[in-house]
């Protein structure tokens, strides 16, 4: 019996070929009817066997092309109509409430690939080769629904030959609105800069042999610019293939390119060339901090790192992100590309631009972000010229647009024993944003009030979700927009610490805005007063909601993983305003989604001087020496005599409470323990301090394989006896409440004398530095332990930059796994201040 079904599919449909993949499975249970894109997702008209129908909607559930993302299928039975054949329209451009989703952009497929490197294919090396299943998405639309002439490639209109693959429905490039040849798309550009002339190019555009690396950083080459070179375009593959030769011969002489790529510029230079690499760091302003690495293929990264299977997986797949991977014993990297870290940061061509240059240059290429330090970056290539003039002696361009500004994404792959592996997120923004997070539904136990009454919770009235837009915190950030029951995590935005980042976070907000259709009904921001998103959302005209951050950090965890709580929140960063008006950073909250109770936190330690205790960790150490009352332990002399006559002034100002604000951070204990051991005293960028104490553990690893086993237990009992964190009762007072005022302390001190004790006899930093850190997780246990035994609550949810130390992460949860513990972590967002929207849109809905 012919029966007629309306379907209606949402999810990430547009872009990723599913209405040819509709059209094959159409064909294939001879149904008939139609297919269209929708502003609200893909509607499907069939008709057909009732059995046949079935199959066919299985198909669509169960079998839909890799790239996409099917969250639901809407089925009605409406009346024949009649057709005897099956097509496929033209979008519909009607409004809708609500707009349909849009895939991340995509790697390049193995079958562009293929034809890529074919000397016989018409697109060989053709630099912007694609077909439905790879290539640019969100980075080149302006406005849904996603078709050609609401993107940034209206601007090329299609030869003949192009315009049939589009046409047909059979074919690999049907609808593939980026499709494009040498004969009608965009083409690569090759600009000499500023800095290029200056540091010696020759007339033809070439690099002079042998020039001299510049000295004088960001600023090279600017006097250069009047004599400004003429942009060389890419029209024919000849001419392309030459821009590509003097690509590699500014590489191979040691010269710096700025690249464009999907969502911005790289700085590009031989990994393997150690003037070239200190070069980058002097221009860029970029001193210490890792780059990550571009590498052919799979046999390159076996070369130089240790890969498993889901690593592999992560490498090859069609987000492509910077994997951070651990060295392989052995392999030899050169000063500045990563130094004293155990992990590179790894990843594989994505783009076609990217594999022809790697496949002709052949080695590993630096691959980092194309700005200025802390600046966003670079999309536009007339900004590039000006921006990254001084920085890069040549440009690889394209006259292709950037709608969307992109990092590169950076995950890691966490072994947690028993339990498997975790992908975490370092960094979650070109791949993956803007693919939406599912919001818990309003009405549930969660939101009936606090953990206990004293928390003061606000029940929900189990109202229809308003739109939200949660401006995120100050650092690392990103911002959230919710419609419904979706949220919107922006890609990585970076540090709100000048006018070209804040620039850049409005005009995202705008695009997530008008593509998503969401005007925000409210806004949500930190609790801290100075922030400028917090500053900004008064400035609206808007109900605003201050969540406090974390507060913020424990409930994404929660909502990521469907928790309602309560559960014991471990929130361990660097800085965090609290409600108390001191900073937090140490903190184990008991949180539902829309309150929380403060039970436990490091007990506080002056910082003198504030935000220079953080670029100076001997400030910050002698403040834990202060509180501690260690400053006359003979294993602090050495900190305290690099700290100078500063020693005296930091003295003073706790005395006095001059700029000295107190903090229960974990993070700034890691920075003085770090100090302490003389691992860093002047970092470089943030967080390095206790990077660089984590990755000392595994100087020790090597050496412990030497010593028997019994020797060992001995020695690691008695170090965690002396080491153990005190958990103490805490003292309120008259005024004390739930939300500032904890239940316990966790005191510190017995860790920092036996640290001390340890540095004075001699023993190794890297002994001293696992010591430290296995005294955290055990804390992090003990505390897991008394919530359990003190409220009956088995959930513990682990977030805050501290939780990016892989060391501190794997081996709490697998304890806490041992422990009988249900653990959660963030899964889709980073565990630092990454996921901070997310959790201040949460808690924005439900007050």
């Amino acid at each position: 019996m012919i029966e007629a079904l309306d379907i209606q599919v949402r999810g990430i449909v547009q872009g990723v070929g599913f209405r040819p993949f509709v059209y094959r499975m159409a064909k294939k249970y001879l149904i008939n009817g139609w297919v269209l894109n929708a502003t609200d997702g893909v509607f499907i008209h069939a008709e057909g066997e009732g059995k046949l129908l079935d199959e066919f909607v299985i198909e669509l559930s169960e079998n839909p092309p890799a790239a996409s993302q099917v969250d639901e299928i809407e089925l009605k039975e409406v009346p024949l109509e009649g057709f005897d054949s099956f097509e496929i329209r033209f979008s519909d451009a009607g409004a809708v409430e609500k707009t349909t989703l849009i895939s991340p952009d995509l790697a390049t497929c193995e079958d562009c690939a293929r034809e890529l490197a074919n000397p016989n294919d018409r697109r060989y090396r053709y630099p912007f080769i694609n077909c439905t299943n790879c290539g640019p998405r969100f980075t080149i639309i302006e406005k849904l629904p996603y078709d050609r002439k609401n993107t940034s490639m209206k601007e090329f209109p299609m030869c003949s030959r192009c315009q049939s693959e589009y046409d047909e429905p059979l074919d690999r490039r049907f609808h593939a609105q980026p499709n494009a040849c040498f004969e009608c798309g965009p083409k690569v550009s090759w600009r000499v800069t500023a800095a290029g002339l200056a540091d010696g190019a020759a007339a033809d555009g070439g690099p002079a042999v042998g020039a001299a690396a510049s000295d004088d950083g960001a600023n090279a080459g600017r006097d250069a610019a009047s004599a400004e070179r003429p942009v060389e375009w890419g029209a024919t593959r000849e001419e392309s293939d030459a821009i590509f030769a003097k690509a590699c011969a500014f590489l191979r002489e040691g010269k710096i390119l700025a690249v464009k790529g999907l969502g911005g510029f790289h700085l590009v230079c031989d990994a393997e060339n150690e003037v070239a690499v200190a070069e980058l760091r002097l221009r860029k302003r970029r001193e210490g901090k890792a780059f990550a690495v571009m590498m052919k293929d799979m046999d390159a990264v076996r070369r130089v790192c240790e890969v498993n299977e889901a690593e592999e997986r992560l490498l090859t797949g069609s987000q492509r992100p910077i994997v951070l991977l651990k060295k392989r014993i052995g392999a030899s990297f050169v000063p500045g590309l990563a130094d004293g870290l155990t992990e590179l940061g790894v990843m594989l061509p994505y783009t076609p631009v990217q594999h022809l240059l790697l496949a002709d240059y052949g080695g590993m290429l630096v691959m980092t972000s194309g700005n200025i330090h802390d600046e966003p970056i670079v999309t536009d290539d007339d900004e590039a010229y000006r921006v990254l003039g001084g920085i890069a002696d040549a440009i690889l361009g394209n006259n292709r647009a950037i709608c969307a500004r992109y990092d590169d994404s950076v995950v890691r792959v966490l072994e947690l024993g028993e339990a498997g592996q975790v992908i975490q997120f370092v960094r979650r923004a070109r791949g993956y944003a803007p693919m939406p997070l599912a919001l818990p539904l309003l009405g549930g136990a969660a939101d009936e009030g606090a953990p206990n009454e004293a928390a003061g919770g606000l029940a929900s009235d189990k109202r229809s979700p308003a739109s939200i837009f949660a401006t995120g915190p100050e650092q690392k950030n990103t911002f959230c927009l919710t419609r419904e029951n979706e949220a919107f995590v922006s890609q990585h935005i970076g540090d709100m610490e000048n006018a070209e980042t804040y620039d850049a976070w409005l005009s995202a907000k705008a695009l997530y805005e008008r593509l998503f259709e969401i005007a925000p009904e409210r806004i949500a921001c930190d609790l801290h007063p100075e922030y400028l998103t917090s500053k900004w959302a008064y400035e609206q005209n808007l109900p605003v909601v201050e969540v406090q951050h974390h507060h913020a950090h424990i409930v994404s965890v929660m909502a990521e993983n469907k928790l309602e709580g309560p559960v014991a929140g471990f929130a361990f960063d660097g800085t965090g305003f609290g409600a108390d008006g001191n900073i937090w950073g140490g903190e184990v909250l008991l949180c539902n989604l829309a309150a929380y109770e403060r039970f436990a936190n490091f007990a506080y330690v002056p910082m003198p001087g504030g935000a220079a205790a953080i670029k100076n960790p001997l400030r910050m150490a002698y403040g834990v020496l202060w509180a501690f009352d260690l400053l006359e332990h003979p294993g602090a002399r050495k900190a305290l005599g690099e700290l100078g006559e500063a020693a005296d002034v930091c003295g003073q100002m706790i005395d006095r409470g001059l700029n000295t604000p107190l903090t229960s951070s974990v993070g700034r204990l890691f920075d003085a323990a770090s100090a302490l051991l003389g691992i860093c005293i002047a970092p470089k960028y943030e967080g390095e301090g206790a990077i660089l104490l984590e990755a000392a553990i595994s100087a020790e690893d090597r050496t412990r394989t030497n010593v028997s086993r019994e020797t060992l237990d001995v020695a690691d009992a008695d170090a965690a006896e002396r080491y153990a964190i005190d958990i103490v009762k805490n003292t309120a007072t008259s005024e004390s409440t739930a939300l500032d005022t904890s239940v316990v302390l966790y005191d510190a001190a017995p860790t920092f004398k036996a640290l001390l004790d340890d540095y004075a006899t001699g023993v190794a930093a890297a002994t001293i530095a696992r010591r430290f850190h296995d005294a955290f997780v055990t804390a992090i246990v003990q505390g897991a332990r008394l919530i359990r035994a003190t409220y009956g609550i088995d959930a513990v949810a682990l977030s805050g930059g501290v939780f990016l130390n892989r060391y501190i992460m794997e081996h709490a949860i697998s304890a806490l796994a041992e422990q009988g513990f249900t653990v959660a972590v963030n899964r889709d967002l980073p565990p630092s201040d990454g996921c901070i929207s997310f959790g201040q849109a949460v808690v924005g809905l439900r007050l």
